[in-house]
């Protein structure tokens, strides 16, 4: 079906200022959103309070303002601009909550404005907590003991029904703002009040705690004609408890079985369908309970998300700009894919290698703050690493961080025995160098998995790490010219930096270079293409790796 004709003008809301939680990810989106309209010959309205941004720029819209994302201010816009549609779903929470607003107060009816992408709702019945859970029990899916209340008594009443730990997660809330895990009374009061004030309607959820639990988060697009895809499976590093923007994550899962995953992706599907989203990408997670296999869902995002630009970068797949054509019409089977040119959008994304996303904080910065990472976000950016290996992405993410690592290093200093089985037990910044410190000093992965629930199969993949520095340190007194070829390129494939090597070797990193090339060790380059190299790449989309087969062109 060809873009829709009967509107002309659109209204794209942003995403506001930078905040924790909610960054640079949707002035990506929106920039796309806007440049796609554009070319779709649309006029485009912009809202956006942050003029900081690419979305900004004089040349994104036809008309752009800068002023606070609220509904008396998106009043005079729309009653200035007079446009037939809205599109709130690439500009994050920011933009879903105006949308809501705005229609609630009857402004989009008095001014005949269509809401695309997702219609209001959808909307409510995703982020409505309540609303979600009877939707999700309708079609048969699993999900934690919850109540939603909106005072406190409630609150206690629903606490008297599911007991310590509990978990307190606001409504219309952005990156788990105002939520958390009590463990006692005092921490549950203070909670609920907090995620009460952050609620947009005044209400959490309590919810049976899934803490240690895995993990996953599914990238649905689907369109007006039915037709639902899954860009990319992506799993935590860290178990439940942790907000996903603060826990290292990897796509496509890697510990899931083939029927589990199955099982998820119907479940995803059937999910964006009751929800309702007909016109674009939905972000949906899920738990999975390593112990009996019981799996749960655990909330969706009816919008762009956070994930949405790591699931686009890893995979090739432009799903903020897909998004906004779905939004105005266009199917899934009409959308050519821009890297192969020849497979449309409903083609699902096949990757042939590991994406690895470690979290950046800055908690030097804000004095005072609490540095246990918990279900409400603290990270203010990420780095993205890509490699044939979770081990190699591993490495190049760390000392992608700009914080003087270069790679899985050792710790600074060293821990008493109780204050890294404190590091270990409680999910901080550091946890993943604590992991290895344990690691090299003896302890099991049963241990380690029963301290820290990370799963077994991304603890056995970091003591090969350890295990392999450990042989590179065992024929360092030799030197490196006499280390061999053999093993320095299998270090490359681990992910080891020539400045790790030179401080194995007891050199300078110049010098590790220079020796590499010298023996004919050099990087090659493989292409990111979205198909597991079942189709030709026209996109010059590379990331370096250490393999006999260079796929870049000259």
């Amino acid at each position: 079906m060809p873009k829709r004709t009967d509107i002309e003008k659109i209204l794209v809301i942003g995403s506001g200022p930078i905040v924790i939680g909610q960054a640079c990810e949707f002035d990506y989106s929106g920039t796309q959103a806007c440049r796609i309209l554009k070319a779709e010959g649309y006029k485009v309205v912009l809202i956006n309070t942050n003029p900081a941004t690419i979305m900004t720029d004089p040349m994104m819209a036809d008309s752009t303002y800068i002023e606070p994302i609220i509904p008396e201010v998106i009043e005079k816009i729309i009653e200035k601009e007079r446009p037939d549609a809205l599109l709130p779903t690439l500009g994050g929470q920011t933009a879903l909550n105006a949308a809501v607003a705005v229609s609630e107060l009857g402004i989009l009816d008095k001014y005949n404005v269509e809401v695309i992408g997702a219609d209001i709702h959808s909307i409510k019945k995703a982020e409505d907590r309540e609303s979600f859970k009877k939707a999700m029990q309708k079609i048969g899916l699993d999900l934690p003991m919850s109540f939603q209340v909106d005072n406190m008594r409630d609150a206690q009443s629903a606490l008297s029904k599911i007991g310590f730990p509990v978990i307190i997660r606001p409504c219309f809330t952005l990156g788990g703002v105002g939520g958390g895990v009590a463990y006692n009374n005092d921490e549950f009061k203070h909670i609920v009040q907090k995620g009460m004030a952050a609620s947009m309607v005044g209400a959490v959820l309590i919810e049976e705690s899934v803490i240690g639990w895995k993990e996953y988060e599914l990238e649905v697009m689907r369109d007006h004609n039915d037709n639902v895809v899954i860009i990319c499976s992506i799993e935590n590093f860290d178990a439940m408890g942790v907000h996903t923007g603060d826990s290292i994550t990897v796509a496509p899962a890697q510990t899931l079985t083939d029927k589990e995953y199955q099982i998820m992706r119907d479940a995803s599907i059937a999910c964006i369908r009751e929800i309702g989203v007909d016109t674009g990408g939905s972000n949906i997670q899920f738990g999975l309970n390593p112990r009996d296999g019981r799996m749960v869902i655990i909330e969706m995002n009816p919008r762009v998300s956070r994930s949405s630009a790591l699931a686009s970068k890893a995979t090739g797949f432009p799903i903020a700009k897909i998004a906004a054509k779905l939004a105005v019409g266009y199917t899934l089977d009409e959308i050519p894919n821009d890297i192969t040119k020849k497979t449309p959008a409903c083609f699902e994304p096949t990757i042939d290698y590991c994406v690895v996303k470690i979290p950046r904080f800055t908690f030097e910065k804000f004095k005072g703050a609490d540095t246990t990472l918990t279900t409400a976000m603290k990270s203010v950016g990420e780095a993205m690493s890509i490699g044939r290996t979770f081990k190699e992405a591993l490495q190049k993410g760390l000392r992608s961080m700009e914080i003087g690592l270069s790679g899985l290093e050792d710790l600074k200093t060293e821990p008493s025995p109780d204050q890294l089985s404190e590091r270990l037990r409680v999910p901080n910044s550091q946890r993943i160098l604590c992991v290895k410190h344990a690691i090299a000093n003896g302890m099991s992965l049963d241990e380690l998995y029963e301290i820290t629930a990370i799963d077994p199969w991304f603890l056995h993949n970091m003591k090969e790490l350890v295990e392999f520095e450990g042989r590179l340190k065992s024929v360092s007194r030799k030197g490196l010219a006499a280390s061999g070829k053999e093993l320095l390129r299998e270090a490359k494939e681990y992910g080891f930096s020539d400045k790790q090597l030179a401080g194995i070797f007891g050199t300078d990193e110049i010098t590790v270079r220079r020796h590499r090339k010298k023996i004919g060790l050099t990087p090659t380059y493989k292409l990111v293409d979205t198909c597991g190299a079942e189709f030709e790449a026209f996109t010059p989309y590379y990331y370096s790796t250490y393999e006999w087969e260079d796929e870049s062109r000259a």
